[in-house]
C-alpha cells in the first residue's frame, strides 16, 4: 500500500468493509480474529491499526504484531481464508494492514462458534435469517424443479401457443410450429422427461394449477391516486401463467400514464409518465428473480408520478442496489432462459442497463432500490420528466455527434446536471464526456456544456457558473495572501485554499493577478513568496 492509497483510506467512512484501530502498544489476536471473520461475512475488508478511528483520522503509530507474517499465518489458519498483512512506514508512525477477502458462496465465517458482522461499532452475531439467506445461495435453481403433483393438463394450452409464436419470431425457427406439445416444452427445458417444472407453472399454468401447487406466484396489481390514499381505487390479481397476462397487466397501467408535453422549437411533443419497456423490465425482474419458496405475492402499485414493484425474498447472492446494473446472477435460471427463448427480455431492453438509461434520456429519476432489504426486494419507478431540456440536450449531442453513450457515461451526466458529487466509479467517463462535448470542466468542477444552458434558456448562468468561479478562486487567493501579511504566501498554501484546482491551474490565476497589479512575487521556487500589490519600486 502507498503513502497515497493510505492517505485515501484515512478519508474514507468506517463501514463493513474497514475499521479502524489505534492499537499503540497491541491488539488482542483473538479480537483481531472477530473483526476480521465480521469484515469476511459482509463482502471482505481491511482493519488498519496504528489510526484513529474519528474523522479526521490521524496516524498514531502501531507496535502490535512485530512478527507480521507470523500473525497473518495465525489469523488464516483460524479463518480458512487467505488473510493479508503488511506495515506502512507512515512519518507519524507503523501502520499495520490486515486485508481479509470475502467468505466464498454460501458459506459463513465463524470464530469459536460465533458468526459475527457488524452493527455500528459493535461486533453481533449474525440473525437466523441472514445465516439462511447465506446457505440458500447454493441451493439449485428452484424453477427448474419438478413439482410432482403438477400434469401436462395443469398448463393453459392458450399460453402455450402463445409462448410457441414467441419463440418462433424470436428464433427464425418454423420447425418449432410443428413440435407436438411435449416436445416443444422439453426443448425449452419447461418438461424434464415429461415432469412440469415449477418455472412451467409460473410462465404456463393455469389458474387452478397455481391455486393448488404454487399459490405465491401471483402479481397483485394496485392503483392509487394519491400518495396518501391508503384505499385503492382499483385492484386486479393475476395468478395464472406470466405467458398469459403480462400485456393486460401493462395495459391497465397504461390507462393512466399521462403525457408530459413540451415544445421542441415550434414542434409540441408528448412523453409518457411510464416507459412501457422500463415497467416491462422492472415487472419481469419480479417475476424471474423472486423467491418461490416464499409466500406472498408480487405487488405492482401505480400513483400518479410512480410505480413501485415488490417482490418476495432479497436479492440473489452476489447482488445489491450497487452493482445490479454490472452483476448478474439468476435467481429461477429456468425461467430467466425460458423469457429470452420467447424474446420478452429482449422486447423490455435486454436488463437493468436499459432501465437506467432510458430513465436518465427521459430526464426521470433513475430506478430506486434503496428500500430492498433481506426479504423483499422493493423498486420505484419515476414517471415525473425533471428537465425538458436535457432531453433535447441529449437527442441533440447524440444526432450531431453520432456518439453512442453507454449507461455508465449516462448516469455520469445525470449526477451532473443534478449537480451532485460524482461517485468514483463513473468518473473514468468524464474525459469521453468532455470529449463528445457534453460537459466542461472548470478546475475539478464538472458542469454541462454550454449548449444545454442556451435550450434551458439558462446562458447567463452558464457564463456565470464559470466565471464566478474564477474571480472567487482569485479572490480567495488575495485573501490568504493578505492573510499572511508581511511573511509572504508559499505556493504550496494556494494548493490548500483551492484544492479542488490543479496545481497548473492555480499558476494561471497567479499569473493573472501579478499581470493585473493585484499580486506579485519575490524570490523562486521554493523560495517564492507571494505578497499584495504590484512590483515593488524599481522592481520587475
Amino acid at each position: 500500500m502507498t503513502h497515497d492509497e493510505l492517505q485515501t483510506l484515512l478519508k474514507a467512512k468506517e463501514g463493513e468493509q474497514l475499521e479502524f484501530k489505534e492499537a499503540k502498544q497491541q491488539l488482542d489476536p483473538d479480537e483481531l480474529t472477530r473483526y476480521l471473520c465480521a469484515l469476511a461475512n459482509e463482502g471482505g475488508g481491511r482493519i488498519i491499526l496504528g489510526v484513529t478511528d474519528k474523522l479526521p483520522r490521524r496516524v498514531v503509530g502501531s507496535l502490535a504484531f512485530t512478527d507480521l507474517e507470523r500473525a497473518r499465518k495465525e489469523q488464516t489458519e483460524r479463518l480458512q481464508l487467505k488473510v493479508q498483512a503488511e506495515a506502512v512506514d507512515h512519518p507519524d508512525g507503523r501502520v499495520v494492514v490486515f486485508t481479509v477477502p470475502s467468505r466464498p458462496v454460501g458459506v459463513p465465517i465463524h470464530w469459536k462458534g460465533a458468526y459475527l458482522m457488524r452493527a455500528g461499532d459493535a461486533l453481533v452475531p449474525m440473525t437466523p435469517d441472514q445465516l439462511k439467506a447465506i446457505f440458500d445461495e447454493t441451493v439449485q435453481d428452484y424453477s427448474a424443479e419438478i413439482c410432482r403433483r403438477a400434469g401436462l393438463d395443469d398448463l393453459d394450452p392458450a399460453c402455450i401457443e402463445t409462448f410457441r409464436q414467441m419463440w418462433v419470431a424470436t428464433s427464425g425457427n418454423k420447425a418449432l410450429k410443428r413440435k407436438p406439445v411435449p416436445q416443444l416444452l422439453e426443448d425449452a427445458e419447461l418438461l424434464h422427461r415429461g415432469k412440469v417444472t415449477y418455472a412451467a407453472l409460473v410462465l404456463l399454468g393455469t389458474h387452478q394449477a397455481l391455486g393448488r401447487h404454487l399459490g405465491m406466484a401471483e402479481v397483485v396489481f394496485e392503483y392509487r391516486s394519491s400518495e396518501a390514499s391508503i384505499a385503492h381505487q382499483q385492484r386486479k390479481e393475476y395468478r395464472q401463467g406470466f405467458i398469459g397476462f403480462h400485456d393486460d397487466l401493462w395495459q391497465t397501467i397504461n390507462l393512466r400514464n399521462d403525457l408530459f408535453s413540451y415544445l421542441e422549437g415550434f414542434v409540441r411533443r408528448q412523453l409518457p409518465s411510464f416507459n412501457e419497456d422500463v415497467v416491462r423490465e422492472a415487472v419481469l425482474n419480479a417475476v424471474s428473480h423472486r423467491d418461490y419458496r416464499k409466500a406472498g405475492s408480487v405487488f405492482v402499485r401505480q400513483f400518479p408520478e410512480r410505480i413501485e414493484i415488490v417482490s418476495p425474498g432479497g436479492f440473489p447472492a452476489g447482488i445489491t442496489p450497487e452493482n445490479l446494473l454490472w452483476n448478474q446472477n439468476p435467481r429461477n435460471r429456468r425461467i430467466a432462459d425460458s423469457l429470452r427463448r420467447c424474446g420478452m427480455v429482449e422486447r423490455s431492453g435486454q436488463g437493468a442497463d436499459r432501465m437506467f438509461s432510458a430513465c436518465v434520456r427521459e430526464a426521470k429519476l433513475v430506478p430506486d432500490f434503496s428500500r430492498s432489504g433481506a426479504h423483499q426486494v422493493w423498486v420505484s419507478i419515476s414517471g415525473k420528466v425533471r428537465d425538458a431540456a436535457f432531453i433535447r440536450f441529449l437527442e441533440q449531442l447524440t444526432a450531431e455527434t453520432q456518439a453512442t453513450l453507454s449507461v455508465g457515461e449516462l448516469l455520469t451526466l445525470d449526477y451532473v446536471q443534478r449537480e451532485a458529487r460524482i461517485p468514483e466509479s463513473l468518473r473514468p467517463h468524464l474525459d469521453r464526456l468532455r470529449d463528445v462535448g457534453a460537459i466542461e470542466r472548470s478546475g475539478r468542477k464538472v458542469l454541462l456544456s454550454r449548449r444545454y444552458f442556451e435550450l434551458a434558456g439558462r446562458a447567463g448562468v452558464h457564463t456565470r457558473k464559470l466565471g464566478l468561479d474564477r474571480e472567487t478562486n482569485k479572490a480567495l487567493l488575495l485573501k490568504h495572501i493578505e492573510s499572511v501579511s508581511s511573511d509572504g504566501a508559499r505556493f504550496d498554501e494556494f494548493t490548500q485554499v483551492l484544492p479542488h484546482l490543479l496545481p497548473s491551474q492555480i499558476k494561471v490565476l497567479l499569473r493573472e493577478l501579478k499581470a493585473a497589479g493585484r499580486a506579485r512575487v519575490e524570490g523562486q521556487r521554493k523560495s517564492a513568496r507571494w505578497y499584495l500589490g504590484g512590483p515593488k519600486k524599481g522592481g520587475r
